[in-house]
């Protein structure tokens, strides 16, 4: 695996690689990326559907020309300074950062040079910036913001809100794991719920789209398609960084001492793996004839979350390898949900009643997530007489809503003159 890019680096060159290297994470890349995918896609829908007159544009009234004011310099230099006691900090507690930035992020540390540094440095920017575009006279222009234009925002709260709502569902799926150390649970750069993330992201655009009077079902079937994509890369993010995201044991394989990944071919050997997995979830499968062994069975070296037994020789921070293999179910996820990102995609437009996307996708990513969960392993809630995990319950409770929308959901006829887009109004002096 490669949980930084020191290890990325390392591994494609053959050589070894700066130590700096490493304070950039495979999993955080990969996540950045999904955003950015799932912005271009939300955005490119979203001037569509203001080409169709479903969107208007909302008027906002700025000043242009006035020097910067000491709350905006006050402002720029707080950032300024958090900015820079954050990277200062990481020169002077590299060891500390390495392993763990987002714990760093989130704490205390930093250098208070650093941030003086920063503060001086954002705010003098600013300072120019203003004065660049000083005018003798200070004017007011009206400027109309098409919700395309806010593409920035809408991505800035959807990775704050569904990093957040990621997290704590999380913490209820691994409930045992999160009160042995509820702090780094918390703020590890592994363990994220995608379900719980969608539905706290859901809530937060519900709330800024009624701010910014943008229809919150367009809203939700633009952005439908490109959640499905940041989904799938999402999930690479698991795959390459082995953060602990993977399906039940297959003990058809085992892993040697140096974690090299073997069949299990003697009694031995299927003794030692039902050790090592102590009576867990596991099946017993082979890869089937023509496909590569890795499609059912990974053992994950060099994994993020220290999971499994130590790699003999290896010196680093990441040494730990599974003893036995699992299916890799992130790579099912990755394949799956990209493939349904294009389905969507190709027939966005076919799609004539609002809501009638966006109830496509709920059902897709319900199925998808609960079939998956059949080979996953997660916390099991004791119902009796059936012991669904929680990511089971919210898939089900996606498809069933996503059903309710396709079959009973009245489309208030979108293209009436009502929501016809205005055209753009001149600006004003």
């Amino acid at each position: 695996m490669y949980p930084d890019f020191q290890y990325l680096q390392q591994a494609l060159t053959g050589h070894e690689m700066p130590e700096w290297l490493s304070l950039f994470k495979t999993f955080g890349f990969l996540v950045a990326l999904s955003f950015f995918g799932a912005g271009w896609a939300t955005a490119q829908e979203l001037r569509r559907k203001a080409k169709q007159g479903l969107l208007i544009p909302e008027y906002e009234t700025i000043e242009v020309g006035r020097p910067a004011t000491r709350n905006e310099l006050i402002m720029s230099g707080l950032v300024g300074f958090i900015i820079g006691y954050k990277i200062g900090g990481i020169f002077g507690h590299f060891a500390d950062v390495s392993p763990d930035p987002m714990g760093f992020l989130l704490s205390l540390q930093g250098s208070f040079i650093g941030g003086l540094v920063g503060a001086a440095v954002v705010a003098y920017s600013r300072y120019y910036e203003k004065k660049k575009v000083q005018l003798t006279e200070p004017k007011t222009q009206r400027v109309a913001i098409w919700p395309a234009d806010r593409i920035t925002e809408i991505a800035l709260l959807a990775a704050v809100s569904g990093l957040a709502g990621a997290k704590i569902f999380n913490a209820f799926e691994t409930w045992d794991d999160f009160i042995k150390n509820p702090i780094h649970n918390l703020t590890s750069s592994s363990g994220l719920t995608f379900l719980g993330g969608l539905i706290v992201a859901t809530l937060a655009f519900y709330f800024y789209t009624r701010r910014h009077n943008i229809p919150f079902r367009h809203m939700c079937d633009a952005a439908a398609p490109g959640i499905m994509l940041a989904y799938g890369l999402g999930r690479l993010g698991c795959q390459f960084s082995g953060d602990g995201d993977w399906g039940i044991y297959n003990n058809a394989y085992i892993t040697d001492p140096d974690g090299t990944l073997r069949a299990a071919t003697t009694a031995a050997d299927n003794s030692r793996a039902l050790t090592m997995m102590g009576g867990t979830p596991h099946a017993y499968f082979t890869a089937p004839a023509g496909l590569p062994r890795w499609l059912v069975a990974m053992n994950y070296p060099h994994n993020v979350g220290h999971e499994g037994i130590p790699i003999q020789g290896c010196v680093g921070e990441y040494c730990n390898v599974l003893p036995v293999s699992v299916f890799p179910t992130p790579i099912y996820e990755a394949i799956v949900c990209v493939i349904l990102f294009f389905v969507l995609w190709a027939f966005r437009k076919r799609f004539t009643r609002t809501l009638q996307m966006f109830g496509t996708y709920l059902i897709l990513v319900g199925l998808e997530r609960f079939f998956v969960e059949l080979i996953r392993v997660n916390y099991k809630y004791d119902w009796g007489f059936i012991h669904p995990t929680q990511a089971e319950i919210l898939s089900v409770v996606l498809v069933l809503i996503g059903a309710c929308i396709l079959l009973f959901y009245k489309d208030k006829d979108p293209f009436s003159a009502a929501h016809k887009a205005q055209p753009l109004q001149p600006d004003t002096a």
